[in-house]
């Protein structure tokens, strides 16, 4: 039997029912909350990491067009294989400049359990 999965859950909470931090216990869940926070983290936002992150919020600034969408899957895809390239495989990344927002379509593969997994984000202007 496999040793049970825990870490801090993100964002940062904490578990008012238990009266400490809240815990992820899903390793999958973890996973996403992992990819959520290499997008939605600008480079020079971590002290010691200063590099850590893609910058996605970056572009809400940026005219929303085709251009833009091949820079941020560009950006999301390189920012993913190299922070989280030991715990998944980017399979496909796909955005789509849609009126007012980014629509992100995330492929990739839990490498630990080679089990193919999707996320959608949506980043809004």
């Amino acid at each position: 039997m496999a040793a049970p999965f825990t870490s801090l859950k993100y964002p940062f909470t904490i578990d008012a029912a238990r009266g400490r931090v809240a815990e992820e216990e899903d390793y999958a869940a973890h996973v996403e909350q992992l990819i959520k926070q290499v997008i939605f983290t600008a480079p020079g936002e971590r002290i010691n990491r200063p590099d850590f992150g893609c910058g996605i919020k970056r572009l809400v600034f940026a005219p929303n067009s085709v251009v833009t969408a091949a820079l941020a899957q560009v950006t999301i895809f390189q920012s993913l294989t190299r922070w989280l390239g030991t715990a998944i495989t980017v399979n496909d990344v796909k955005v789509a400049a849609i009126e007012e927002r980014l629509e992100i379509q995330i492929a990739y593969t839990l490498k630990a359990r080679q089990e193919r997994r999707y996320l959608n984000l949506a980043v809004t202007r």
